[in-house]
């Protein structure tokens, strides 16, 4: 049974690639000062979730270069939208099966540090972090856009109710694919 939370990360995730429909690779890489390129925040997305869900939840580096060029404080770039999605493909398919595993208790672990020792937030925060970043990331991301004179684009939340409707966590039985209750 995947956690609500994961859930929510992955409709986030499907909000943020939806905001990014019918952008050309040169506008994806125009930097608009003082923001960041859109195709820059595609690849520190994709840091983000290697940073937090394969390295620090599974010791894994997939992609070094993404590691170093889109680290938060990282020097800004205006890289190729293509190469970036498909570096934050990568990553999010490498880091599915292992969200598919959180439950409740390890969300409420700390994750290890390079020295082992814990470090100080859980893995239910960074995914919380994770989810929030998106959505920062995404209104930015449409704020460039009107810049560029993009007009018809996506506007609040996406089908949430018919998609991802809240669920509480307790209604749910490890394994179980059905809320307990029977609905």
């Amino acid at each position: 049974m995947t956690h609500p939370l994961v859930i929510q990360l992955r409709f986030t995730r499907s909000e943020f690639k939806r905001g990014l429909k019918g952008l050309t690779e040169e506008e994806a890489s125009q930097r608009l000062l003082p923001m960041n390129c859109i195709s820059w925040n595609v690849g520190h997305l994709a840091w983000q979730e290697q940073r937090y869900f394969l390295y620090y939840g599974q010791g894994q580096m997939l992609l070094p270069e993404i590691d170093r060029l889109f680290a938060y404080g990282a020097p800004a770039s205006t890289p190729s939208l293509r190469e970036m999605l498909a570096a934050w493909n990568t990553i999010t398919k490498a880091a599915d099966p292992w969200l598919d595993t959180l439950t409740s208790a390890a969300l409420q672990q700390p994750f290890t540090r390079k020295d082992g020792q814990p470090g100080q937030r859980t893995f239910g925060s960074l995914l919380q972090r994770t989810i929030y970043h998106y959505w920062y990331h995404t209104g930015e991301n449409l704020a460039v856009r009107q810049m560029l004179g993009h007009g018809r684009l996506p506007q609040f939340v996406g089908n949430i109710d018919g998609r991802v409707p809240y669920q509480p966590e307790q209604s749910f039985v490890v394994g179980d694919l059905s809320p307990v209750d029977g609905h």
